[in-house]
């Protein structure tokens, strides 16, 4: 006879679900909690942003676009990216979508075959590892908690084999906040033209950056354009995460398929976020730049607030985490992440989550207010006290 389970995918009832929203679940409905959990930012939706939705809005633009996204939007990402040395078509290499997250999955499913390996940079985002897993293939970790919380050529050319498909990352990094330094990343560039694998690059962070540092992408070296898939959006640099939209770029012949995929999963990014979001490219610079000095004035307190509390932390570079050290209190990521919650009402993401490499780590978001980020690093000392 049948059980119930027996109705629903096997794949699918083997994956967990995120680590992050079940500690999100945990401080709604609680006013007394101070998050440093979710990585969203503080701040609302820049004004422009939002009353070029609005105009939409009152001109009945409320219509399906082309799958591809609005040809404006596309045009004003392509003339962007140039920022960071990538050259994209806007016709054809570069597709708009519900957020980054959404290109993760149609990336993964348009390159991904059974029995491939993927190499995942951990800890990592946790959506990556998952969506890999629906594809059948076999997962490929590599640790870099012994690298400074980056991936290494050596590190990166120890995995392969004839069977590897594609590595991923995320630079700046979520959760680390570290970003791969440029000179690795030009050897890592070349291992991966030599073997001709896919790099998957998240670069959602790549304008929150933070010591006049510059973000590098790895399809700005020569030759990696046809070894390169960028994934991006607006969701962090531009405080639009609700409005859910994103783009990929790659070769044309990979666009074709992935192109694909979203025209039967989702047909088209809402069409009031897309204006918004090309009016973030047009005009919304200054907003940006405004918001990542607040981000690093609250990076630098909560290092030197860690420092004193005595917990290790490598700086983040960019993005807006801080993944702290807490094994000296003898607790695991999740035992340390329940206690703080519970005893001191802070809620953070156990390291664990974003994978192998993250255990006795946690993860603290410094995208709120900075009084609650004082409040909650007060209280973080007081726990580490108690396990003395």
């Amino acid at each position: 006879m049948n059980t119930r389970e027996d109705k629903f995918s096997k794949k699918m009832t083997s994956i967990p679900p995120s680590g992050i929203r079940k500690f999100f679940d945990l401080i709604i409905g609680h006013d007394d909690i101070i998050s440093l959990g979710v990585g969203e930012p503080d701040f609302v939706t820049p004004w422009a942003l939002r009353e070029e939705a609005y105009y939409h809005l009152e001109q009945g633009h409320t219509s399906y676009t082309s799958n591809w996204g609005l040809l404006e939007l596309r045009e004003e990402i392509s003339e962007y990216l140039l920022k960071y040395s990538l050259n994209y078509n806007p016709k054809n290499e570069i597709l708009i979508t519900i957020g980054a997250s959404e290109a993760v999955d149609a990336v993964l499913r348009a390159i991904l075959n059974p029995g491939d390996e993927i190499i995942v940079c951990e800890p990592c985002y946790v959506s990556y590892q998952p969506l890999a897993e629906l594809c059948d293939v076999k997962l490929v970790k590599l640790d870099t908690s012994k690298t400074n919380f980056y991936p290494t050529a050596e590190a990166v050319k120890a995995l392969i084999t004839d069977k590897t498909k594609a590595i991923m990352f995320c630079s700046p990094n979520n959760p680390t906040g570290r970003m791969i330094p440029a000179f690795e990343l030009e050897k890592i560039a070349k291992i991966i033209k030599e073997h001709q694998i896919w790099a998957i690059s998240d670069e959602i962070y790549c304008e929150l950056v933070y010591d006049k540092k510059k973000h590098c992408s790895i399809g700005s070296f020569p030759g990696m354009k046809d070894y390169s898939i960028i994934l991006n959006g607006f969701s962090k640099a531009f405080a639009m995460t609700g409005w859910r939209i994103g783009y990929v770029c790659c070769p044309k012949d990979l666009m074709e398929q992935i192109h694909k995929l979203h025209q039967y999963s989702t047909i088209c990014a809402p069409i009031m976020s897309q204006y918004a979001a090309l009016e973030g490219l047009k005009t919304g610079a200054h907003e940006v730049e405004r918001m990542r000095i607040s981000y690093q004035q609250r990076r630098n307190l909560m290092s030197k607030r860690l420092d004193e509390i005595g917990l290790p932390a490598c700086e983040p570079e960019g993005a807006f985490y801080f993944f702290v050290d807490i094994r000296k209190t003898g607790l695991s990521s999740e035992e340390f992440a329940l206690k703080l919650i519970n005893d001191y009402k802070v809620a953070v993401v156990p390291g664990n989550v974003f994978g192998d490499g993250g255990e006795g780590f946690i993860r603290c978001c410094y995208a709120t207010d900075i009084d609650k980020i004082k409040e909650a690093l007060n209280r973080i000392e007081k726990m580490v006290q108690s396990c003395k």
